[in-house]
């Protein structure tokens, strides 16, 4: 694990994957992410590349050739990742496409992901670069996994999520079977900023947002107040995530989604895809700034 440090938090990231598994208060040691019970789901907050969710029969089509991925991409578990740069409070590692890589994703490409600390913020930053002679189809976005609750003493029910505009939004409902995104939606939110928090909530998988205006969502307890805000500016899509015997919650940015059941597979028209066109780069990011009321 590498850590980068402030006066005010301590991170810490993975070198497999270049997972984020760890944002703690310097002064009263309080840990906001979760530790990746491996009963019930051990992961801390993946990197997702270069697809989102689920592909149909883990495959997508190009050029009339088929490739297969795992959900949510390659990147989760990747020992390749090499570091960068690493300074007390800026990070990057960066994964480059090789042989392997290549047989599962056509596309030539190096992807960077910087971390960087600035006081009670830290910014995650991913640079997409098509190292190819031809155009790359991608998708990109996080999936971190917040301790819920953070401190003793609290309960799940005890927390919400609070949006920074009022919203009325459905969301848009997985087929739990294959992991596609069905026809099928639910309305969730109806002219509210506040969503509260229950294990119920994600018995039908994630909650799935196309069309919400808020890009800033906070973790709020009863008894503490506001506990941090996701900042997710320039990302289209919002996933709200947990098992259901999970005592967390995953904030998840996307640029792009799963498949839907009605996909045709082919990779340049899938929804959400981005197109990169030949010595190109790409950058995105969001940000998790922790309210300095509960760093101590």
């Amino acid at each position: 694990m590498y850590t980068i440090q402030n006066n005010l938090l301590k991170i810490g990231i993975k070198h497999t994957g270049a997972e984020l598994c760890s944002i703690t208060s310097v002064k009263n040691h309080t840990e906001f992410i979760w530790q990746a019970d491996p009963a019930v789901w051990a992961n801390h907050a993946p990197n997702l590349f270069p697809i989102i969710g689920a592909l149909k029969d883990n495959t997508f089509f190009y050029k009339g050739k088929a490739y297969q991925l795992p959900k949510h991409g390659f990147l989760r578990g990747n020992s390749n990742f090499r570091l960068v740069t690493h300074t007390e409070n800026t990070l990057t590692m960066q994964l480059d496409s090789d042989e392997t890589l290549l047989k599962q994703y056509p596309f030539p490409f190096e992807l960077q992901i910087t971390f960087k600390l600035v006081d009670n913020r830290l910014d995650i930053l991913h640079t997409v670069k098509n190292t190819g002679n031809g155009p790359m189809y991608f998708s990109l976005g996080g999936h971190p996994a917040f301790k819920c609750p953070v401190f003793a003493g609290e309960h799940y029910s005890d927390y919400s999520l609070v949006f920074e505009t009022e919203e009325t939004a459905q969301t848009h409902l997985i087929n739990m079977e294959n992991g596609l995104i069905s026809s099928r939606t639910k309305p969730l939110l109806n002219n509210t900023t506040t969503l509260p928090l229950t294990h119920k909530l994600f018995l039908e998988d994630a909650l799935i947002f196309k069309d919400l205006k808020s890009k800033k969502v906070t973790l709020k307890s009863k008894e503490r107040g506001d506990i941090l805000t996701l900042g997710h500016p320039d990302f289209e899509y919002l996933g709200i995530w947990a098992k259901p015997n999970g005592d967390y919650v995953c904030i998840e940015p996307w640029l792009g989604i799963a498949d839907s059941e009605t996909t045709d597979q082919q990779l340049t028209t899938k929804e959400g895809i981005i197109e990169l066109e030949p010595h190109k780069s790409f950058e995105v990011g969001y940000s998790v700034t922790i309210n300095e009321m509960v760093l101590g």
